[in-house]
């Protein structure tokens, strides 16, 4: 059987490492990278294509799932195990449905990350114990989605939770400063938000980053 080409995408080192650590002595998979921010994942993937990614989505630089979405237009028949401490149903069911194969909790053991993993590499579907509860509770909830944000507005969004300035989102996103404010406006009215410490609670809550 062909090795599965993995690349694990995490920012905790300890927890890529362990993943890593626990895949080596198994045949059927073949390490080809890693990486601890979106961005360097990005260049990872489209310079590996591996057959499947360990992810985490709670990453700096470009959020997980962003980074699993351009995963997917690359490699239409990927696998992709989410690793991640941040459960929020909307975000659960948005990589869900971009086509991630399983969700895992970061506080679940080793054997079952190994499973989850196992699972995902052989076609097979996972969801964590809470996952699968926090799914089932929100399916009986009145509350709202969220508002839809386009790739560009999620990841405009979370360089301005992250900090970064004008200039700074408008060189990372390779369009122009008038652009970029633009970006941080258009998400001000659409969000119905108005400053940028409730866009920044606002990006922690949704899972598009992290707090500082």
């Amino acid at each position: 059987m062909q090795n599965i080409r993995t690349v694990v995408i995490e920012d905790i080192t300890l927890l890529r490492e362990l993943i890593i650590n626990s895949l080596k002595s198994d045949p059927q998979f073949e390490i080809v990278g890693q990486a601890a921010d979106g961005h360097q994942a990005l260049e990872l993937i489209r310079s590996r294509l591996p057959d499947m990614l360990i992810l985490d989505l709670m990453l700096p630089g470009l959020a997980g799932v962003e980074v699993l979405k351009r995963f997917f237009k690359l490699n239409p028949k990927g696998r992709v195990l989410v690793v991640t401490g941040y459960e929020n149903p909307a975000l659960v069911r948005e990589v869900l449905e971009a086509g991630a194969q399983g969700f895992i909790e970061k506080s679940a053991s080793l054997e079952d990350m190994v499973l989850a993993i196992k699972k995902v590499a052989h076609g097979e579907s996972y969801l964590g114990n809470s996952v699968a509860q926090m799914l089932r509770d929100a399916a009986f909830s009145k509350n709202n989605d969220p508002v839809p944000l386009t790739s560009r507005e999620r990841e405009a969004l979370q360089m301005i939770a992250e900090g970064k300035s004008t200039k700074e989102i408008a060189d990372i996103m390779k369009i122009s400063v008038n652009t970029a404010r633009n970006h941080r406006a258009n998400l001000m009215a659409k969000l119905n938000i108005h400053d940028i410490s409730s866009l920044t609670r606002y990006a922690i809550k949704m899972g598009i980053a992290t707090a500082r």
